[in-house]
């Protein structure tokens, strides 16, 4: 598969559980931030609930040119009408995943160990994933081995062309030496909502490593309607 040009920005936002805004809020001010791709990972919710939220995030997503991703259910991604789903070891079989999704819509996967980077090269039908941890970071249970950046350095040359976000913890320090190793993007969770001061944390970020098109109006997502 292959993510057009115009889908990959180089920073993707991650929503967190546990902190003062909720879901739907981070989204809303990410969004208007200046986020165009966000994951909403949504951990423990009742069924109903994360179908609400990830509706309400995917419509605040589309009114603003953002793609809206989510976190570990295809059955959620295609119910609310979001752009695609991205799923870990324990999720769903990403081939199965792309027959449920269909061609159009974005399949991602996490890539935490050689093993798999090689199957998410054989696969053939992921159109990016996500590699790292790069550092320890609280926002994620069962945390991977920390890769750093030689060991995200390793997983890039074993996934050859398939486009990755650098994921784990990630400063705006580590945006240039990211980029220097090859990665298509850093995917970011704490340090956008850190202090409540979400737009100098996302305007630092994109400075930092902005896209070709970043300050340019963004079409609305293709994703189809509900």
């Amino acid at each position: 598969m292959a993510l057009a040009p115009e889908k990959r920005h180089r920073l993707m936002a991650i929503t967190q559980n546990g902190g003062p805004l909720g879901h739907v809020e981070q989204a809303r001010r990410l969004c208007a931030a200046g986020v165009k791709w966000i994951q909403l990972r949504l951990k423990d919710a009742a069924r109903d609930e994360w179908t609400q939220i990830a509706r309400e995030v995917a419509d605040i997503c589309r009114d603003h040119g953002t793609v809206c991703i989510i976190n570990d259910s295809v059955d959620i991604a295609l119910e609310a009408g979001a752009d695609g789903a991205h799923l870990g070891r324990t999720d769903l079989d990403w081939k199965d995943a792309r027959q449920r999704l269909g061609p159009d819509r974005i399949l991602g996967g996490t890539v935490n160990y050689i093993w798999e980077a090689e199957k998410a090269a054989e696969a053939g039908c992921l159109d990016y994933v996500g590699v790292g941890p790069l550092r320890f970071t609280r926002t994620k249970k069962e945390l991977a081995p920390l890769q750093g950046y030689d060991g995200i350095r390793g997983l890039l040359a074993i996934l050859g062309d398939i486009p990755a976000w650098a994921i784990g913890g990630i400063e705006v320090a580590d945006v240039r030496p990211l980029r220097e190793l090859g990665v298509t993007g850093v995917a970011v969770c704490s340090a956008l909502l850190r202090d409540d001061r979400i737009d100098e944390n996302v305007r630092a970020f994109l400075d930092a490593w902005p896209n070709p098109v970043q300050n340019q109006p963004c079409a609305a997502s293709s994703a189809p309607p509900r």
